[in-house]
């Protein structure tokens, strides 16, 4: 299989895909928490399907999100500082993903149930979600702005070696 012709930040294609779908992904989950917080304590029950079909959008999105970033996490050729908080990043999206598809399985089911309120046990748990995006996009952004991982000084100061 020919190799794929990669530009000046390691990709085959002209920007990573992955930042541009968890930040939507970011956006939908904490969008969600706050409508459920708010439709909780004000009663306005139309904020919960809102909240759902961010959650569930989002619950959808978040596997593009992981697999985009596998794929650039494999052709970023990271130094070996930058793996530890790489294989975090990772392991924490993989994590991150099942957590949220599970968070909105209950969701839906909370729905079908009862559309006009939520419990504080959910509540608890999209608190807990919100805790694990903030944890992951504090990784995700070290990788950027600290090890500078498809940033093009980066990538070439590694291919002339001078990161290992």
């Amino acid at each position: 299989m020919p190799a794929l012709p990669l530009n000046s930040e390691n990709l085959p294609y002209p920007d990573p895909i992955h930042p541009i779908l968890v930040h939507f992904v970011i956006a939908m989950v904490f969008f969600s928490f706050f409508c459920d917080v708010t439709g909780y304590f004000t009663r306005n029950h139309r904020l919960f399907e809102v909240s759902f079909w961010n959650l569930f959008v989002a619950a959808i999105s978040i596997f593009l999100a992981v697999i985009f970033g596998q794929f650039e996490a494999g052709l970023a050729q990271p130094y070996e500082v930058a793996k530890p908080v790489l294989n975090l990043h990772t392991i924490t999206g993989w994590s991150l993903a099942a957590i949220l598809a599970a968070i909105a399985g209950w969701r839906f089911v909370i729905r079908r149930r009862d559309p006009l309120k939520v419990s504080p046990a959910y509540l608890g748990a999209a608190t807990f979600l919100s805790c694990l995006v903030l944890f992951q996009t504090y990784l995700g952004t070290r990788l950027v702005w600290v090890y500078g991982l498809h940033v093009e000084p980066i990538v070439e100061a590694t291919k002339r070696g001078i990161l290992q």
